[in-house]
């Protein structure tokens, strides 16, 4: 343990000295950037309330006073005023969540009570694609990040939503929506450091000139060992480095949408060599609004992940949808069609 510890350290100076050089990209940003901030919810009536949209209820966009279920949404402005790195600690902001870390890197969540690492009652989705491991049906959270600046917004559902989204959704839906790279054209820096944490994360977008826009990014997490009640060290310390993009192009008469991330984390152990792991995925979505005013959405990704403990999972996921594009009140003005269409195709490998 002491071995690998000691290799871990100018992994982990490294980390640091980029912090450094961020912080002050940071301090040197333009202060033109807080113009873009969202509105105060604070500000918003209840009709504007109302007024705002979701998709995880019907798998199309509605009004969230619409929608025919319990439903928390999480917004881009609220993620930014709470402070928090990562994404499991934005999900604190969602009431109707049950959230709980259990050591440095490890967290628990779920909803309606029957909390645990294990948890696997509740489906978890990054646009579209979803996040579980094959390994238990629940998600290993120190593996699930994105860059918090760039998330539209978290929409939390309360209750079963097995009938629309599958035997996973057994007590609810958490669907993680990030904003077009569209929206993300500059450069923004982020830089947080204290005695037991440090994260930094940069983003760059690109608008082109014949339409479409694309955006990077780079995010690096690190906490140190959390303390035992006796005092000492739990020897559980956690690094993260997690690279990703996003590209959205005018393509066929749609719009297609490519995005992939790709991370590698190290978690120390108690007497015995530091858990290694990595992983990524790429995602494809082509999205069409047709002349019947339905919509056509096409959508498949590849996730791998690999842990040196327990060992070795592959996961491939392809899915397509098609469904009708409902107006107000989800009265549906184009002609009468199947909901929704799906194949999906995974396979694991030990």
């Amino acid at each position: 343990m002491g071995q690998a510890r000691a290799e871990a350290a100018p992994s982990r100076l490294g980390g640091l000295g980029l912090l450094i050089a961020l912080m002050v990209t940071v301090m040197a940003q333009d202060a033109s950037c807080a113009a873009d901030r969202t509105r105060d919810l604070t500000e918003l009536s209840l009709e504007q309330l109302g007024d705002i949209e979701i998709t995880s209820v019907s798998k199309r966009e509605q009004r969230l006073a619409d929608a025919p279920a319990s439903i928390y949404v999480i917004t881009k402005e609220a993620i930014r005023r709470a402070g928090v790195n990562t994404l499991a600690e934005a999900l604190r902001l969602a009431p109707n969540l049950q959230v709980a870390r259990i050591n440095a890197s490890q967290y628990a969540i779920s909803a309606r009570g029957f909390n645990s690492a294990t948890a696997n009652k509740l489906l978890v989705l990054v646009d579209g694609r979803s996040v579980y491991t094959p390994l238990y049906s629940g998600v290993f959270w120190e593996s699930q990040d994105v860059p918090l600046g760039d998330v539209e917004r978290i929409e939390v559902i309360s209750g079963p939503g097995g009938t629309l989204w599958g035997a996973n959704a057994v007590n609810g839906v958490i669907n993680v929506i990030t904003s077009t790279a569209g929206a993300s054209v500059g450069t923004q820096a982020q830089a947080s450091a204290g005695n037991l944490s440090r994260a930094v994360s940069l983003r760059q977008g690109w608008r082109f000139d014949g339409g479409g826009a694309l955006r990077a990014y780079a995010k690096y997490n690190q906490r140190e060992d959390s303390e035992r009640a006796s005092g000492i060290d739990a020897d559980d310390g956690f690094e993260k480095l997690q690279l990703g993009f996003r590209s959205d192009l005018d393509a066929a008469g749609g719009t297609l949408t490519l995005q992939g991330d790709a991370y590698k984390e190290s978690i120390s152990q108690t007497n015995a060599a530091d858990q290694r792991h990595h992983g990524g995925n790429l995602l494809g979505r082509w999205v069409r609004t047709l002349d019947d005013g339905a919509t056509l959405n096409l959508q498949t990704y590849l996730d791998r992940s690999w842990r040196d403990i327990p060992g070795v999972y592959t996961t491939m996921s392809a899915t397509m949808a098609a469904w009708p594009f409902c107006r107000h009140r989800g009265v549906c003005t184009g002609p009468t069609r199947s909901p929704s269409t799906s194949t999906n195709f995974r396979r694991s490998r030990r």
